[in-house]
């Protein structure tokens, strides 16, 4: 595989299969533009006043009259960050800190009723075994829905 693009399989003149790079990027990048470059481009294109030279100007630049739409929305709006690129993806939450330190010390709390739990449990059955609790006690329903006995 190239180092700039994917390897497609093509046949050479004596019909042996061979590799050749397609030039094509094996994965896309997502083009960003600084606020400067965005404002400098809607101020050429404003200043231009020959037809057909605003479609030059987007091929010269690569770039779509969408764009141009945007950042005029964007600027109009007086939203001179947002020309800014913005980062992709989730936005964190305030709080998610806090939340992972709640969770960890849920699952502390868990552990720890469940130990405490099984502790009980079993002084339970020994104390039945060994005659020392009333019957009332250990025939109770467990957690499970058994006897202790």
């Amino acid at each position: 595989m190239g180092e700039t693009g994917v390897m497609a399989e093509q046949r050479n003149g004596a019909g042996e299969r061979t590799m050749a790079d397609t030039g094509v990027l094996a994965r896309p990048r997502r083009r960003t533009f600084s606020a400067e470059y965005k404002l400098r481009i809607l101020r050429e294109v404003d200043a231009c006043d020959v037809v057909g030279s605003v479609g030059a100007l987007l091929r010269r630049e690569g770039l779509y009259s969408s764009h141009l739409s945007d950042w005029r929305r964007q600027c109009d709006a007086g939203q001179l960050a947002a020309l800014a690129p913005r980062k992709r993806g989730l936005k964190a939450r305030p709080d998610a800190q806090r939340v992972i330190v709640l969770e960890r010390e849920n699952a502390r709390l868990r552990l720890q009723l469940e130990q405490a739990e099984t502790i009980i449990e079993v002084q339970t059955n020994l104390a039945g075994l060994l005659g020392q609790l009333p019957a009332y006690v250990v025939n109770r329903p467990r957690k499970r829905g058994r006897p202790i006995a």
